[in-house]
């Protein structure tokens, strides 16, 4: 039989067992009550990408679509609240479907630099050449990007002088220029050709004068170009030589 004074010594062992099990049962639970606190951060409503979103394309209205997701409010990225603030920017990096659109990870247009910058438009089977203009030959500077020029060559030839449209309806995408900030003047005039026609082009400026007449825009032909049958890829270019100008445009040499 147990003696008194063994029971009596053993009980504070017992007590202290109790005590650093309340202690392990406390910590628990504040662990969890923890996670449960942190675990439920507040919605925001965010623009989300509705497909995958693939870096130097602008970003359609229809690609996008609203939800509210749960984000710490320690959290570093900067969200978008409305379709129309995203719509029109260019992603610096793939934006997979259902990802919230950061501000880290989009640009504006102009905002987009090197490599990030956005894709020109342009259409398949046609190429982006840059032609030269000035005040004189490029319509006072009143070409801008989006307007559609025609393309007029003047040649020189055994004493005669001829001068001839050769191609209408050139899609501008982009105006070059130079000086200071309220004396700027356009230098040059990116437009969408084919590669033949970029060839052609190429020609006139090397052994004739180009000058360009600006379009009304009621004449304007927008839209995705269909690849020109005569020349679908660059691979369709063969060159350009004298004997083929004067047999393409015969009235500028008789």
């Amino acid at each position: 039989m147990r003696t008194f004074s063994a029971i009596t010594s053993r009980r504070p062992f017992t007590l202290l067992g109790i005590l650093l099990a309340l202690l392990v049962i406390v910590a628990f639970v504040l662990v969890a009550l923890n996670a449960s606190t942190s675990g439920s951060s507040p919605l925001q409503t965010v623009v989300v990408a509705s497909k995958d979103l693939l870096p130097r394309v602008p970003i359609p209205a229809d690609s996008l679509s609203i939800r509210s997701i749960p984000v710490p409010a320690t959290y570093p990225k900067v969200y978008f609240a409305s379709v129309q603030q995203v719509q029109g920017m260019v992603p610096l990096v793939t934006i997979s479907s259902g990802q919230a659109v950061s501000a880290n990870d989009v640009a504006r247009p102009n905002q987009a630099l090197g490599s990030q910058s956005e894709y020109l438009p342009i259409p398949k089977g046609y190429v982006a050449l840059t032609i030269p203009t000035s005040e004189q030959q490029g319509v006072a500077d009143y070409i801008q990007p989006g307007d559609y020029i025609s393309v007029i060559a003047t040649v020189s030839a055994a004493g005669k002088v001829a001068a001839k449209t050769i191609f209408t309806q050139l899609h501008v995408i982009k105006v070059g220029m130079q000086g200071t900030t309220g004396s700027s003047s356009a230098t040059s005039l990116t437009v969408v050709v084919t590669q033949c026609q970029a060839e052609i082009i190429t020609w006139f400026l090397a052994y004739a004068a180009l000058k360009y007449s600006l379009e009304s825009y009621k004449d304007y032909q927008p839209g995705e170009q269909a690849p020109d049958p005569n020349c679908q890829s660059v691979e369709d270019a063969h060159g350009v030589t004298l004997q083929f100008i004067q047999t393409s445009y015969p009235t500028l040499f008789k």
